[in-house]
């Protein structure tokens, strides 16, 4: 049993579609969040600068004394994800493609599965070897969302919204015409826009929230290294953000269907 907490981070407040899964499925874990707001998004950046912003973002968590790391991000366990787990020693790290390609590779039908996801987890192609390995026959039809982030961080959630359905059409049209069954929300922003999102393909199309399919597999690895908490406590939270707190606070209310400001601080990212 191990009661410390779980680092969590992600470029803004994506990846608290991983915090929510978290709350529900094991409200007894602690643990510490972290959205780099003041650096969002990285989908656009280079893969180095990815990995310089996104190991600062995990050493902040290291000095939290966490149990284990969750990489709630795409953009970064697609590029940076040995780096940090070479940073982390014991440090168990948990990235979102792997446990989201096996969702995608299980729930298809056809084989004919789509990503949406930022540019610089398209370009990695991650998703595609991922699934290659767990599904040869599957085709993957991979669309870059570079607007997508923008608007969900500036509160374009709702279905109906004009500037996210615009973006949305566009992006999975793609999708549409390769006949997809699955879409993987290769962003863990994505989930917040899940409505907009299912309207446009349909309902017989499954969607894939990268973040919730990463929890089940951090809790395995914790249960197998026996670090899971005491089950008849409840766990504790912290949030932190390196800019915009009062907006951050307001978009994680959208997610979490809960007020963290007192739960919230900011955090000076660059001094780690």
């Amino acid at each position: 049993m191990d009661d410390r907490p779980i680092g969590i981070f992600d470029s803004g407040v994506g990846g608290l579609s991983a915090v929510r899964t978290l709350l529900e499925t094991a409200p007894n874990e602690s643990f510490v969040y972290f959205g780099d707001t003041a650096r969002v998004p990285y989908g656009d950046r280079t893969a180095e600068d990815i990995r310089i912003l996104s190991r600062q973002d995990a050493r902040f968590l290291r000095t939290k004394n966490v149990k284990a790391l969750l990489i709630a991000c795409n953009t970064i366990t697609a590029n940076a994800l040995p780096e940090i787990q070479a940073d982390s020693g014991s440090i168990p790290v948990i990235g979102v493609i792997d446990p989201a390609a096996r969702a995608a590779a299980a729930a298809t039908k056809a084989g004919r599965i789509g990503l949406i996801a930022t540019n610089a987890t398209v370009r990695s192609g991650v998703y595609e070897k991922a699934i290659a390995r767990l599904l040869p026959t599957a085709r993957v039809t991979a669309q870059g969302c570079p607007r997508l982030v923008p608007l969900i961080e500036s509160g374009h959630t709702q279905a109906g919204d004009p500037a996210l359905m615009e973006a949305a059409e566009e992006y999975l049209r793609p999708l549409r015409e390769a006949a997809v069954d699955t879409v993987i929300l290769g962003c863990t922003h994505y989930p917040l826009i899940a409505g907009a999102v299912g309207q446009i393909m349909g309902p017989d199309v499954r969607l894939i929230d990268s973040g919730g399919a990463s929890i089940g597999t951090l809790l395995e690895t914790l249960a197998k290294q026996d670090a899971l908490a005491d089950t008849t406590a409840a766990g504790r939270q912290t949030y932190y953000c390196s800019a915009r707190q009062e907006d951050f606070v307001s978009v994680a209310e959208a997610f979490l269907s809960r007020d963290i400001s007192a739960m919230t601080e900011t955090v000076d990212i660059e001094k780690y």
